[in-house]
């Protein structure tokens, strides 16, 4: 693969040219720094965005011209990064060998139409494209509870600390909606084009010169900006005393989530440390919490642990009948204590490097995955793969007891399901 970045000043391009697919993936993606009221009005401004534009005026055409661009799919998402906002909008094609010459400039005056020529009249969203998405925004908000699953990591957030990032619901508030009209929409709309950073990465079997040109007749930004690279949250202290938080919904499995913080790793324990003691506590089918708690002791329906590096916090979680919350809780607790000790084997520790060994073989079959890995060497300082390949082979033991021993139970909460499970697990 051949990766080339273009800073154009507004903008920038990331080029990353492969034969490996047969398919162009094009994304573009605004970020700015995360802010709690503005979470809502952008889901539902991504949402408008790719419901129809001024020219393809409804979810129909939009759908007939994808289909004509020989299927093309596009799609948007909203998601936090440590302290930013990420809106990305993602169209994948055919090339043009397989299908014919000029589809990626015909697929990307497509997005430019999604991107830039909204349906806007006398500086407004129209209402009636704003009701189909505000409608199917507020049945969302309003039937949160009914993922015990998502509602519970929520929550679990809020708890542990109610003025971070990590605590705003990216689904959005349901208080928020009532304020959003077409008028403040399309004003949000050109705060996003003008003020928000701007990466465009283009990954498949292309013609670099032509992409750029193609871009830069589209892509008409003109504001010079710069991103901040700081994406981390702060590192703060773990609390003295570990916070127990409850809340009881009507449902059969109750949800124990704990979050853990971690005290000031450094690059090589946050990006290779961290991932490989992970593995070997709860990150898969062969992890100590997944054999212990749920094979051995059949406490939980489920359980995993994932770390958030951005965030620097760890997060363990759990599908739970009410009555075994204090023994799951103290079996977790008891084999965090071990991994403190080094009570882990060398096997276990091989097994969790070819964990890796194995994904890192897979990222390059998907052109996303290939994309964040150069987005994060730019602006995380990661690694080039056979930097990574080689990192996770040198973990060993006792730096992984060292991490270990930065990790901390901050934030125990539990959403109680009020009704019995009258089949056991």
């Amino acid at each position: 693969m051949k990766y080339t970045n273009k800073d154009m000043g507004s903008y920038n391009i990331h080029l990353i040219k492969t034969d490996k697919y047969k398919t162009i993936t094009i994304r573009v993606m605004f970020k700015r720094k995360i802010k709690k009221d503005e979470i809502t009005i952008r889901n539902v401004l991504a949402s408008l965005l790719v419901q129809s534009t001024n020219k393809y005026n409804s979810k129909r055409k939009m759908t007939i011209e994808a289909h004509d661009l020989y299927s093309a799919r596009l799609s948007v998402d909203n998601s936090r990064n440590g302290k930013y906002v990420n809106t990305i909008f993602t169209l994948n094609i055919l090339n043009d060998k397989y299908t014919e010459e000029g589809n990626f400039k015909k697929s990307l005056e497509f997005l430019n139409e999604v991107l830039f020529n909204p349906d806007v009249e006398d500086k407004k969203f129209r209402e009636k494209n704003i009701d189909i998405v505000m409608n199917k925004t507020k049945t969302e908000l309003t039937s949160i509870k009914e993922d015990p699953n998502t509602y519970s990591l929520v929550r679990a957030m809020e708890s542990f600390d109610p003025n971070s990032p990590v605590s705003y619901r990216m689904m959005g508030y349901l208080e928020d909606i009532n304020s959003i009209d077409g008028e403040s929409l399309y004003k949000y709309y050109l705060d996003m084009i003008n003020k928000d950073f701007v990466d465009i990465a283009v990954i498949g079997d292309i013609n670099e010169e032509m992409v750029v040109n193609e871009i830069k007749k589209y892509f008409k930004l003109r504001i010079l900006k710069k991103p901040d690279k700081d994406y981390f949250l702060p590192n703060k202290r773990p609390r003295a005393r570990r916070l127990f938080s409850k809340e009881t919904i009507e449902t059969t499995q109750s949800r124990l989530n704990i979050i853990c913080r971690l005290s000031k790793l450094n690059k090589y324990e946050r990006d290779y440390v961290l991932p490989v003691l992970n593995v070997i506590f709860g990150g898969g089918p062969d992890s100590k919490l997944f054999k212990i708690v749920r094979e051995k002791n059949s406490l939980c329906y489920s359980i995993y642990s994932k770390p958030k590096r951005l965030d620097n916090i760890l997060i363990i979680r759990t599908g739970i009948n009410r009555e075994n919350y204090h023994k799951t809780l103290k079996l977790i607790e008891k084999i965090l204590l071990d991994m403190k000790k080094g009570k882990f084997t060398d096997e276990e520790i091989n097994i969790a490097k070819q964990y890796f060994e194995t994904a890192f073989d897979e990222l390059e079959e998907d052109p996303n995955a290939v994309i964040d890995l150069y987005l994060s060497k730019m602006y995380l300082d990661s690694d080039d793969l056979d930097v990574k390949r080689k990192n996770i082979m040198k973990v060993t033991k006792s730096e992984l007891v060292k991490v270990a021993r930065k990790i901390h139970m901050d934030t125990v909460f539990e959403l109680e399901g009020d009704k019995d499970e009258e089949d056991g697990i």
